[in-house]
């Protein structure tokens, strides 16, 4: 067995730990930005109903409750605008990052199977790849892709970490290739409800797929759009056979969302307030740092949708991190998410309103 060394790539994230104590030093603390994680409560009607599911002694299904899978359903067709949509359809998985990372494992792509996901992406479209000895590729445009031996296509609308959005008619074009090529799409979007500038669209839109989930699955979460990141919560929405398939797969390895948080999933899904409020508390940092980063000579390139900025100086990342780690500022360097992101940062704008403004005081 290969060691898990030679199998996957260095996890990022340690390479930052000697500008994190930079910034920690900073006479007014650190302001990181550098990671998407929510700091804002937990809505109360959320909190309120895990509470009321605590006293679950007996073991979760994998496929979930009903009113889970209604609460999945009616979202997806609400949200989405997906038609007739079936609990068939819908599957809770342990937070969209378990799933990205073994879901070629569990369709039982290895050896001569080829994983693609965009050039600059979330690095754990990789590690998936890696995990199941299967061959990752990276691409700009995934119809001018080689079909030969690709089994699994990631999109990722809106980008971590661009913020890029796929429009319609891109979406359109990609799900037709996929299909033509017998090629499984897909498609992670996790940020779609933080459009910005641009109003993200689902492959499940019948504009985008025909009305049919034949060979496309979305992936969403409830981490960033219900602060729910702690709650691992998330789910899979598409083509019936293929969820059937991972179904079966995951309850022999017994990958079960706990009972209480199925409960505080269908009542986040049920409820569009805390949502709508959330964006707001995002808007306004967005707002605020963008502006102090483009009066302090960085240029701000797509950015439309999601919780970042992707921001250079034009100049090496590490040397963007360095510069604002002197003031207390931390962000992730853009290679992190591929060599293509090597002159950008990455801005996260998930800090709380008091450490977005101290940022921008320090921008200043």
């Amino acid at each position: 067995m290969s060691p898990v060394s030679s199998r996957l790539p260095v996890f990022p994230w340690d390479k930052l730990e000697p500008y994190r104590a930079t910034a920690a030093a900073h006479p007014d603390g650190i302001v990181d930005l550098s990671v998407g994680t929510p700091v804002d409560p937990v809505p109360e009607l959320i909190q309120r109903a895990l509470v009321a599911a605590a006293d679950s002694p007996g073991y979760p299904t994998v496929w979930g409750t009903a009113e889970l899978r209604d609460a999945l359903t009616g979202w997806v067709e609400r949200r989405l605008g997906a038609v007739s949509v079936e609990h068939t359809n819908v599957l809770p998985v342990v937070g969209s990052k378990e799933l990205v990372a073994w879901l070629p494992t569990q369709l039982g792509l290895g050896a001569g199977d080829k994983v693609a996901y965009p050039r600059l992406a979330y690095p754990t479209y990789e590690v998936g790849a890696r995990l199941a000895g299967a061959e990752p590729v990276v691409y700009d445009d995934p119809t001018l892709l080689d079909p030969a031996g690709l089994k699994l296509l990631w999109l990722n609308s809106p980008s971590n970490p661009t913020g890029r959005v796929l429009a319609k008619d891109e979406l359109i074009r990609i799900v037709a290739w996929a299909r033509e090529h017998g090629v499984l799409l897909f498609s992670d979007e996790c940020y779609l409800e933080l459009g910005w500038e641009s109003e993200p669209v689902s492959v499940l839109h019948p504009d985008v797929c025909g009305g049919s989930y034949d060979g496309v699955v979305a992936v969403h979460s409830l981490s960033k759009r219900s602060n729910l990141a702690g709650y691992r919560a998330a789910f899979l929405a598409g083509d019936a056979a293929v969820l059937g398939e991972l179904l079966a797969i995951r309850k022999h390895g017994g990958m079960m969302t706990p009972a209480p948080v199925q409960a505080a999933t269908v009542a986040a899904l049920g409820d569009d307030a805390h949502v709508a409020e959330q964006r707001t508390r995002y808007a306004a940092r967005r707002t605020a740092l963008r502006s102090a980063l483009e009066a302090h000579g960085f240029r701000i390139e797509h950015s439309e949708a999601s919780l970042y900025l992707w921001a250079t100086r034009d100049e090496p990342c590490w040397q963007t991190v360095a510069y604002l780690a002197e003031l207390g500022i931390l962000v992730a360097p853009g290679d992190f998410y591929g060599e293509a992101g090597h002159r950008f940062v990455r801005v996260a704008f998930t800090a709380t309103d008091e450490r977005v403004a101290a940022a921008v005081k320090r921008l200043g």
